[in-house]
């Protein structure tokens, strides 16, 4: 498994966990507080999957350019 997908996964289980056993006993915040909560915490984990993903596929591009350049000498 990638290491973009482990670490999301991990991330949005947490995130849907701490949502699931903290936010319904807080008593001092709104209700659409709480679900604005809950989304904002799964838009960065999904921004985060995002640029895990492009940084993975970037350093796939340079490793096979460098295998390419060593195939070439």
């Amino acid at each position: 498994m990638k290491k973009s997908t482990w670490i999301t996964l991990a991330l949005l289980i947490y995130v849907s966990v701490t949502a699931a056993l903290l936010l319904p006993n807080n008593t001092e915040t709104s209700v659409t507080e709480k679900y604005v909560t809950v989304i904002v915490g799964y838009v960065i984990v999904g921004v985060l999957w995002f640029v895990l993903r492009k940084k993975e596929q970037l350093q796939q591009k340079r490793r096979d350019e460098i295998d390419k350049m060593d195939t070439n000498q």
